[in-house]
């Protein structure tokens, strides 16, 4: 395979995955991993062995071992697609997470300072707490729109899939007000200069802006983590793990419990009240 029939099926690829309905944030991981991949052959023809020595060189790189896997799935539908199906390769055996990395959790209290730091910035500000008063993901911001916040409820399509979140009260009346003083009539709320929706590479930046003045860490800060702090407060008011993966757009319980795992210290606590060393 050449470089140039490499890059072809690149753009070929990214029109596969369009036809098959990804959101633009999944087109453009696997582009991106598929694309490093193609650099990391450097031309040259491809064997089951070569992608396993790539995803075995990655965990030596010190990837997380998460990350491997979601570049592996990239690259293995790449290679599908391509026609390479014998040269896909297997994900890494995890074991189940027991407690989540306390440096990627975001507390409500952090949350709080985010907000404070975005009082300057409205879009900004309302936008997260459009987030994570509803555990939409970053992709279903555009569903955000006037005719929605009037009706208290968005109808959200995405990947075939259509489901209905409602809207707290108080956070439709902040969206209607925004819209009004943004002269927003109609459609999306949350949009650039130029009209368009805003995208999630412009909230990812402006978010990450905010690290230094609220003082949370960078590896906190970031649009999903406001969706699982929204799952971790719903679940404790609740506890309905089954309505919150309906809320969330989980078609498997077994990933909203993903979102839901203690972290560190909290699961030495509960260790510590076992009482079983003397």
């Amino acid at each position: 395979m050449e470089n140039r029939m490499i890059n072809a099926n690149l753009r070929e690829f990214a029109a596969y995955l369009r036809r098959e309905e990804k959101s633009a944030g999944t087109v453009e991981k696997y582009l991106r991993d598929a694309a490093a991949f193609v650099v990391h052959m450097e031309g040259k023809s491809v064997t089951k062995d070569d992608v396993a020595a790539w995803r075995d060189g990655l965990v030596t790189r010190g990837y997380a071992p998460t990350t491997v896997n979601s570049m592996v799935a990239s690259v293995n539908a790449f290679l599908r697609f391509s026609g390479r199906e014998e040269c896909r390769v297997k994900a890494l055996r995890l074991q189940r997470r027991v407690f989540r990395d306390r440096s990627r959790e975001l507390t409500r209290e952090e949350y709080d300072r985010l907000l404070a730091a975005a009082g300057g910035k409205p879009r900004l500000a309302l936008l997260m707490e459009t987030i994570c008063a509803t555990g939409i993901r970053v992709s279903e911001v555009q569903f955000i729109t006037v005719e929605a916040a009037r009706e208290g409820r968005a109808e959200i399509s995405l990947k075939g899939k259509i489901r209905v979140i409602l809207l707290p009260g108080k956070l439709c009346r902040k969206l209607l007000r925004y819209a009004k003083q943004q002269k927003t009539a109609s459609g999306a709320i949350f949009r650039t200069r130029s009209g368009k929706p805003i995208s999630r590479r412009q909230i990812w930046a402006e978010m990450k802006a905010l690290c230094e003045e609220a003082g949370v860490e960078r590896s906190k800060v970031f649009p999903h983590n406001l969706r699982h702090l929204f799952a971790r407060m719903f679940y404790r008011v609740t506890r309905d793990m089954a309505k919150l993966a309906d809320v969330l757009g989980h078609s498997s319980i077994e990933t909203t419990r993903i979102y839901l795992i203690s972290t560190g210290e909290e699961h030495a606590r509960v260790l510590d009240r076992l009482g079983l060393v003397s």
